[in-house]
C-alpha cells in the first residue's frame, strides 16, 4: 500500500493551498490600508466588548471616512463626493475669485484636479 502526497490529501479533504506568508499583512493593499486608517483614528478601542460595539464603531467610523474626511489623494475632496459627482472645486473658487477678487492677492485659485487614478503600489 502507497500514501498519497500530503498535497492531494489535503486536496481530497477539502483544505485549500494557500502561497501567503504567516505574519505578512499585504495581502490586500487597499484593506490594510483601510485597516490602519481604522486603527489609528482617535477612539478606537484596545478591545471591543461585544460584536455589537465593534459594529456600532465601525458603521461610525466608515461613515466620517466617506462623507467628511478630506483625503489628500483625491484633491482634499471626500470619497463620496467624488463618487457622486460633487466635485466641483475649480467652479466654486472660479465663482468666489469673480465675486472677490481683492480676496486673492496673486492671482485667482487653481485647484489641484482628481487624478485619474489613483495607486496604493502603483505596477511597475
Amino acid at each position: 500500500m502507497r500514501s498519497k502526497h500530503v498535497v492531494f490529501l489535503l486536496d481530497d479533504l477539502g483544505v485549500s493551498k494557500t502561497h501567503s506568508r504567516p505574519y505578512v499583512s499585504n495581502d490586500n493593499p487597499y484593506s490594510e490600508s483601510q485597516f490602519r486608517s481604522l486603527k489609528y483614528r482617535p477612539g478606537f478601542p484596545d478591545r471591543f466588548g461585544c460584536i455589537q460595539d465593534c459594529r456600532a464603531f465601525c458603521q461610525e467610523f466608515f461613515a466620517w471616512y466617506n462623507d467628511q474626511h478630506c483625503h489628500s489623494g483625491i484633491a482634499l475632496l471626500t470619497p463620496a463626493m467624488v463618487h457622486f459627482g460633487q466635485a466641483q472645486r475649480q467652479l466654486i473658487m472660479d465663482a468666489a475669485y469673480l465675486a472677490h477678487p481683492e480676496r486673492f492677492v496673486r492671482k485667482a485659485p487653481v485647484v489641484n484636479p482628481l487624478p485619474e487614478k489613483i495607486w496604493i503600489n502603483k505596477p511597475d
